[in-house]
This record gives C-alpha cells, structure tokens and sequence, in this order.
C-alpha cells in the first residue's frame, strides 16, 4: 500500500521514521528555500513490549526504539520512502514487524506512529498536524487512539471533550488554557480506561495525547506530544 502525506488531507495507513539525509543546495538562500518546502516529521512508537529499529529506503535510522518513545522532529525532503520497522537487532532480510510505503509531500507537519490496531496487529498510521494559529486564551488539544482497545470518551476535569473516538481516530478543540486532569474511559460510560493525568495545556501551544497499548494486554498508556503553532 502506498500512502501520501499532503497539506489538505490526513492519509491514516502509513507510518514510520523517514529519511534524515538533506537535500544538497549551493546557497544559502537555496538551503532556506529547501528547509521550507521540507515537510516536518514526528514518529511515535506505540507498540507495546517491542524495541523497534527503524529502517527508510535500507537505511537504518532508528535503533532500539522504546515503546512510547517520541522522535525529535525531523526536517525531510519530499519524496516516497519504504519504511520497515522490525523487532530491535533483527537482520534487514529478516520479516518486518510492520513496512509500508510512505509519499510525503513538502510543506507538511506530520506525526507518524507505529502502534497496535483494534485487534492487536501492528500497524502504521500518519496524522497530519494542525499547526495553525491558536485563539488568544486557547490551548489546542489533540487526541488520538492509536490503542487496540474499543471506542472511547475523553475527558477534562470530569467532562467528556471528545466523545466515542475509536482506532485510529483523531479528534481535536481549541479549549480554554489551563491544567486539567484528563482520562479516557470507555464511550458512553464512567468505565476508566486510562488515567487520570494531569494536561498542562499551554496557552497558544497544541498538546497531542497518543492513547495507546493494549486493553486485553492491560498496558493502556498516556504518551503527549507538544507541538508549536505558527502565526
């Protein structure tokens, strides 16, 4: 399968570290111009009990990678990448855990994971980031369930924000700033799936939450990602 990354549509399927390899430029007005078209990449690891290594294009960039683990961010060149992840110090000839095939299209801000879905398969998802300004007193919370576990509610401080969010769902808001103390507990009831844990939630800044793991393996898990808005 063959998925593209782009600026006006989220492509769920496809994850994994891309290269890390600069495009050459003969300038430094040349090198400003690429590092702008180059799309911004996160990847997350969200697969329980399993140290990955991360392969782009045969090139291992990713070396026992823990579970909940979040990569730096990575300024890549658009380009299409073959992405395997297999279990940490496996032979490349050996069979990958997951391997998809990446296009990823310049310009955009991108968060990549490696998780389980609904029925506890690896599997490879990529969301794209809402990086746009946030409202004055606004924080913008994300939220993503990237868990083999059944549809969810999130709350803050006791309140569902985000109602019946199943894998490999993204919802998002621009709420009020503040701390909160946040939980994800089964769609339509008080059942507590995870937490709670306490959300600092920046004003002008955007917090991601990865709900991930596994509710049969009982290692559901909180992972937060903190992104910077533009504007």
């Amino acid at each position: 399968m063959n998925t593209r990354l782009t600026r006006a549509a989220l492509a769920l399927g496809a994850a994994g570290l891309l290269g890390l390899t600069a495009v050459p430029a003969t300038s430094a007005g040349a090198a400003q111009n690429t590092a702008q078209n180059n799309a911004t990449v996160t990847v997350f690891h969200g697969i329980p009990e399993a140290n990955v290594d991360v392969y782009a294009n045969g090139k291992k960039l990713l070396s026992d990678f823990t579970p909940g683990s979040l990569s730096s961010p990575l300024s890549l060149p658009a380009d299409s990448y073959d992405i395997k992840i297999f279990k940490a110090g496996a032979s490349y000839s050996a069979t990958p855990v997951v391997q998809q095939t990446v296009e990823v299209s310049s310009g955009t801000n991108a968060s990549l994971t490696a998780n389980l879905n609904t029925n506890g398969q690896p599997a490879l998802n990529a969301f794209l980031n809402d990086t746009s300004k946030v409202p004055e007193g606004k924080s913008r919370l994300i939220v993503r369930h990237v868990a083999a576990a059944p549809a969810v509610d999130v709350r803050a401080d006791g309140t569902p924000v985000f109602k019946n969010v199943k894998n490999p769902q993204q919802k998002q808001a621009d709420v009020p700033a503040g701390s909160v103390n946040a939980d994800v507990v089964l769609a339509g009831t008080t059942t507590v799936a995870i937490g709670p844990a306490k959300l600092d939630l920046d004003p002008g800044g955007i917090t991601v939450v990865y709900a991930w793991g596994s509710a049969d393996a009982k290692n559901l898990a909180l992972t937060v990602q903190k992104l910077s808005a533009s504007g």
